[in-house]
């Protein structure tokens, strides 16, 4: 007895895998039929199977037109029906997308983050007073905390001050400023604590979790 084995190696590559190898043949044997009329009967015979095989196909906005081009995609764009929708053509689904441009930061500094920029850009619609001084003071020790995330020894206040001004455009100036912005060990030893007390949060939560009742 001798068995007439099919394997996947032989068989023709699938275009569109989701869907199986019958759906494919369906749609091979629907190009074949020289009736147009049989050919437009299968053909819709076969967006209702293959609507029910993608289900969550029916959540995207207008999925009939969706599961339309998908069938000519299979055909490898040679069935011949009355679509209800304008066939696509194989050049456009070819055609190599366009580039998308790579996000550029707009500071050089991007060690402090876009954040701060964001930051930056609220404190210069503020009119001046206490609250905007706060605020920036407030924006410049958290460029000292980003900029000791890149150098953990130490940073001058003079770098923090004049970076500032550079990202602000001059508007915000600071470089004479008597007043001292946090001491770098404080704003390690307080990250250091932070991450400390996370770890031991996750600790303790882990030993409650296997706790005797």
């Amino acid at each position: 007895m001798t068995f007439d084995l099919e394997y996947n190696s032989k068989r023709s590559k699938l275009i569109i895998p989701e869907y199986g190898r019958h759906i494919q043949k369906l749609v091979n044997h629907c190009i074949a039929l020289e009736d147009k009329e049989e050919r437009n009967t299968m053909a819709k015979a076969i967006i209702d199977v293959m609507g029910n095989l993608q289900p969550h196909l029916r959540d995207v906005p207008d999925f009939k037109h969706k599961l339309w081009d998908q069938l000519h995609i299979m055909a490898d764009f040679e069935l011949d029906v009355d679509s209800p929708y304008e066939t696509p053509s194989k050049e456009e689904l070819q055609e190599a997308p366009d580039r998308l441009p790579y996000p550029k930061s707009a500071s050089k500094y991007r060690f402090y983050g876009t954040n701060i920029q964001t930051m930056i850009d609220v404190a210069l619609t503020w009119e001046d007073g206490e609250m905007k001084e706060a605020l920036v003071f407030t924006i410049a020790n958290h460029m000292k905390k980003c900029y000791l995330n890149w150098n953990k020894d130490t940073v001058d206040d003079n770098v923090i001050f004049n970076h500032l001004y550079e990202l602000s455009d001059g508007r915000i100036d600071i470089r004479d400023i008597e007043e001292d912005l946090a001491d770098s060990k404080s704003l390690l030893r307080k990250r250091s604590s932070q991450g400390q007390h996370k770890s031991h949060s996750k600790g303790k939560g882990s030993t409650n979790k296997y706790r005797k009742k």
